[in-house]
This record gives structure tokens, sequence and C-alpha cells, in this order.
């Protein structure tokens, strides 16, 4: 691969009836890449490191420190442990705090450090309008992404996440070692693009956790489709919020476990 997103390693492949050989496996790059806002130090997350500039500024959006439109500018600078990134607000925005951490952020854990339970179950804004979305483009939208996943095909070891248009084609891309990531760096290059989450539908390759949820809505999205099984809270949550929740995608079908109104036959706007 042409970046540092995934780097090739020595393996021995063993395979029935007993016979073994050594191959070479493209395996993703995980690294820390410390979190600060205005020069103050937050979080150390594990991440690909790849459009680590839009991880910074969707993680922003989706845990609702500030709006897409506060952030000034992000900053990132290679260290010889890993990376820094400063996200830099305008002057005069009303920041929100920021859930208080007290570990890193694992690349398999959204809520790594927060320390008190109401920082870990916070209110939700609505969802947005969103549009109504045909049953066939989840299905699209699946074998589309499939063909985009470039470092997922070649590891076999990362997440996706991406935003599709009513259709089911895939419009943007994010990719990482970790599901929260993922979605996060899709949150922040579609705020870089001035594009609106709640014209069509965001597509994640893992299970639907709460904070999958959580930063769907945060980011403006209407729908959000998993590839694999949701929680109990996740359902709640997009229920509360009024998020379409849409779960264990696959080829020949899916079930839906919230807003069910905005699958329809044929795609047309929301009233």
């Amino acid at each position: 691969m042409s970046d540092a997103s995934a780097r090739l390693r020595p393996a021995l492949e063993w395979r029935a009836p007993g016979r073994a050989a050594p191959i070479e496996r493209w395996a993703p790059t995980e690294v820390a890449v410390g979190l600060s806002f205005d020069g103050r130090p937050h979080t150390v997350l594990m991440a690909t490191p790849r459009d680590v500039a839009d991880l910074a500024r969707g993680f922003t959006i989706t845990e609702g420190v500030a709006a897409p439109g506060e952030i000034a500018s992000v900053e990132v600078r290679k260290e010889e442990l890993g990376l820094l990134v400063d996200v830099r607000l305008v002057e005069g925005a009303a920041r929100r705090k920021a859930r208080p951490r007290k570990l890193e952020g694992r690349s398999s854990c959204g809520l790594c450090g927060v320390q008190r339970l109401a920082d870990a179950v916070r209110p939700l804004p609505p969802a947005a309008a969103g549009v109504a979305v045909a049953h066939a483009a989840v299905p699209a939208a699946l074998a589309d992404l499939e063909a985009v996943q470039a470092l997922g095909r070649s590891t076999r070891a990362t997440h996706a996440a991406a935003f599709c248009d009513v259709d089911g084609r895939v419009q943007l891309l994010a990719e990482d070692v970790g599901r929260h990531n993922a979605l996060d760096k899709l949150a922040g290059a579609m705020a870089r693009e001035g594009r609106d989450a709640g014209a069509g539908f965001v597509l994640v390759t893992s299970r639907c956790s709460f904070e999958m949820v959580e930063k769907a809505v945060r980011m403006g999205a209407g729908m959000i489709v998993a590839v694999s099984a949701p929680t109990d809270l996740a359902v709640r949550r997009a229920e509360e919020a009024g998020l379409t929740l849409v779960a264990l995608a696959r080829p020949d079908g899916h079930m839906v476990f919230s807003r069910p109104d905005r699958l329809v036959e044929a795609a047309r706007e929301v009233a």
C-alpha cells in the first residue's frame, strides 16, 4: 500500500491437512494520537494514522465539544511516540465541556476513561429529519462499500464508515482499526466538505453500540445502517432521538429497529 496505514508482516500459514508455508500479509498500522483542544490535552486515541485531522474534527463534533462552524483549525504534528493533534476553536465559541477522561481511548472503545455515569449517557438532540431511503439502497450500499474499502480488503482487520446517497452509492469513506474512529473520521470529512449527513445515510461495518448511535445523531444523520447487531441501549437511544436504526444488513435483507418510516419501496422526501 502507498501510505503508512498498513505494513507487510511475515507469517506462517497453516492449511489442512497439516501443510504450512511462509507468507506475507498486510497488517493495519495503529499509533497513539494525542488530542487537545486549544492546546489543552484531552485524550489519547489509538488509531490508524490516516486522516487524523478528520478524526479530530469528527471527535470534536460527535462528542459535542463544538459545532463544525466553531472549529478554526486542526493542526497535526508528528512526534517520536505518535501524532499530536490540536483542535483550535474560533474565538468566543461556546465550547461545550468534553467528557473528562483518565485513560487512553483504545481502538475498540468509544468511552474509555470516562469517569462518571452522567458523562457516559448524555442527552441527545433530535435526529435530523433526513430523507426516505428505498430498501434496495441498503444492499446496493453494501456492494459499493466492498468495492471501495481498500484497507479493509487488504488487511481484513479494520472497520469502515461510509456516507451513502439515497440510491446506496458511497459518497465518502473512512477506515480505521477502531469503529468509533472510522465514524469520527467520516464525520470530520463531511464537516470539512460541508456535506449534509441527513441527505443520505451512514453505513458502518461494525456492531451498533449506543456510542455509534450518538455519534450519528450529532453528525446530523437521520439514519444509520450497521452490518452487525445493535445493543438494547443503542435501540433505545435511537428511538429517543428519532434516528432510523437498520442493522444486520445483508445482501438479501436487513432489520429496522427504530423509525421504519424512512425505509420505503421508492426513495422520496420525508415530510
